[in-house]
């Protein structure tokens, strides 16, 4: 694939994982300082590496979860919860990944985490959307 095709193959999974909404408000967001910054995100991190055939998209969100958890990215982390639906991910599996989350990253990490979870889930309840 060439950029442009990477690119579009980029936002067409991006959108599938991360839902419209989000996507057109990072879309809408766009300024001087980040926009090659969201075209690389969607070439490379959608495009080349959430379309790659080795592990589906389910595999993909609940190891990106427990990075995130690792990492301590709480933005992302909530991002990537509200995701896990779109592929296929249950609030179960969630749940073990943040029981090894506390064992790999930390109980500190896992507890917020958990807290995260628990947010995430009672506004999609709320707003289904």
């Amino acid at each position: 694939m060439d950029d442009r095709e990477r690119h579009a193959e980029g936002m067409t999974v991006r959108r599938a994982v991360l839902g419209d909404a989000h996507v057109d408000r990072a879309q809408g967001n766009l300024t001087d300082l980040n926009t090659e910054f969201q075209d690389l995100i969607t070439r490379y991190a959608w495009g080349e590496i959430w379309t790659r055939p080795g592990l589906p998209r389910h595999t993909r969100s609940l190891i990106t979860i427990a990075m995130m958890v690792a990492l301590n990215r709480e933005e992302e982390l909530k991002l990537h919860l509200r995701a896990a639906a779109n592929n296929g991910v249950s609030r179960d599996e969630i749940k073990e990944v943040l029981l090894q989350s506390a064992i790999y990253c930390g109980v500190p990490a896992a507890n917020s985490a958990f807290h995260m979870a628990q947010e995430v889930f009672e506004k999609m309840d709320a707003d289904p959307c």
